[in-house]
């Protein structure tokens, strides 16, 4: 066994022992690599290799339960057992064969979704040699893989774990190319690959980027685009050329753009002004693809309607604001009045501290809508960072909410998750304890941090 093998091992230590495939194993006979080309020998490549570590069947007794699609139980019971949810319920739930955990006085939600995260391919140390989300050598690049930059070492990961409870991702390339390649879906998981890590089943995204970022990289290099309607322009030839793609002789970035006009891949586009939203959605309409969510969007409470009734998600910060032209008129209450219009509300972070309290920035979302009377119920709120990211991402099928049969993927808050005095005390993905953290042999580490002072230690 490698030593982060080990490392994780220890993460999730249980009775029944350690495997050494946990993580890192054969692919799931049930798993889906969307529009992965099969090769010759019909192998899929860079398949998801990931197997859950093992865990005890679980009971969670007394908390205060929010499922993550709005409902919220006190004194309630969760039961898991073989990586699955059994059943979510109040007291009279029977947990005998389970190992029971007393959650009185404490909350239990889905495990923590961050539908917007660069962990892997921006890691830290964050320095040069590490910068490797943006392929900004054309402003069209359909062809990369996000995954394909993913360090599974960096310290990020375990952090997103301990402090924030998060339990899948997506990691997506950067926005500095109108088409930044495909994302990923991980589970937080230590293994030594990134196939080790790959939730399995979960479809591909492609990043798409539209404003300021695309226009100003590649204006600056003085080729096209370096205006707004540059931007479209050549986002709409992209599109007019992929649709003529017939697959005879193979093309990675065609592969990519024919997933995406087929339904298999999902779109996700860094955008910030509603006019601009707006036509992207008027452009995919005439394409013949689907935006499902955009990410940043912090003028999207203008055309909350129009999200909507195009069924788009805003995958968007609950403050960050003025740092840009395009970011000046964000507002506080975003998130409240997208909820108010009945669109799909996703926090984000972009960010390897912010990945660590989506809940806190949920909370601080919340609290700018109660100010103007808008006041969300909790377990609403809950699911902005569980089930309305997983629906984004295409797993909410098997993630993202507490209900019997989906993974596993639990969080135990020692107080209200939407209370800047609480944090993640147990942590399970798919019902193995990755976290806890009353004991140090569940804190995992990464492989880099070893030998470094502190080391284990959560911050």
């Amino acid at each position: 066994m490698t030593r982060i093998a080990l490392l994780a091992c220890a993460a999730a230590f249980a009775v029944a022992g350690c495997s050494t495939t946990g993580g890192d194993g054969v692919a799931s006979a049930s798993a889906k690599d969307w529009s992965a080309p099969v090769g010759e020998d019909g192998r899929v490549p860079f398949a998801s290799t990931y197997a859950p570590y093992p865990g005890r069947p679980t009971a969670l007794t007394g908390a205060t339960i929010y499922d993550g699609r709005g409902g919220m139980i006190e004194n309630g019971t969760v039961l898991f057992r073989d990586g699955k949810v059994v059943a979510v319920g109040d007291a009279s739930l029977a947990t005998d064969g389970y190992d029971r955990i007393d959650g009185t006085g404490k909350f239990v939600t889905p495990g923590v979704i961050d539908i917007h995260s660069h962990l892997g391919d921006y890691p830290t140390p964050s320095v040069q040699a590490h910068s490797d989300g943006n392929e900004a050598t054309s402003p069209m690049t359909p062809e990369v893989w996000a995954e394909h930059s993913v360090w599974p070492q960096d310290p990020g990961f375990t952090r997103a774990l301990a402090n924030g409870g998060v339990t899948s991702l997506q990691i997506l390339p950067g926005s500095a190319n109108l088409t930044g390649g495909r994302s990923v879906t991980l589970k937080n998981v230590s293994a030594r690959t990134v196939q080790g890590m790959k939730f399995p089943g979960a479809p591909y995204g492609m990043k798409m980027a539209c404003g300021e970022n695309p226009k100003r990289v590649y204006g600056g290099k003085g080729r096209m685009p370096s205006t707004r309607m540059g931007n479209f322009a050549v986002n709409r030839q992209m599109w007019l050329d992929a649709q003529a793609y017939d697959g005879k002789k193979r093309d990675l970035g065609k592969e990519t753009l024919k997933g995406v006009l087929d339904g298999e891949i999902l779109v996700h586009n860094h955008c910030y002004r509603a006019d601009e939203m707006a036509l992207v959605m008027d452009m995919a309409k005439e394409m013949g693809y689907k935006v499902t969510a955009f990410h940043h969007a912090v003028e999207a409470y203008k055309i909350g309607d129009l999200l909507r009734e195009n069924d788009v998600c805003s995958a968007i910060w609950a403050d960050w604001y003025g740092f840009k032209m395009e970011a000046y008129d964000g507002i506080l209450e975003n998130a409240a009045f997208l909820q108010r219009e009945g669109a799909c509300v996703v926090i984000h972070s972009d960010d390897e501290n912010g990945i660590q309290r989506l809940n806190q920035e949920a909370a601080k979302a919340q609290a700018a809508g109660r100010r103007v009377g808008l006041d969300i119920p909790d377990a609403e709120v809950v699911g902005w960072f569980t089930y309305n990211a997983a629906k984004a991402m295409g797993i909410a099928e098997m993630t993202g909410s507490l209900e019997a049969g989906k993974m596993a993927d639990v969080v135990l808050w020692n107080g209200d998750p939407l209370s800047v005095y609480s944090r993640p005390e147990k942590v399970w993905v798919d019902g193995a304890l990755m976290f806890d953290a009353m004991d140090r042999r569940r804190r995992p580490v990464s492989d880099f941090e070893l030998g470094q002072p502190g080391e284990g230690d959560v911050k």
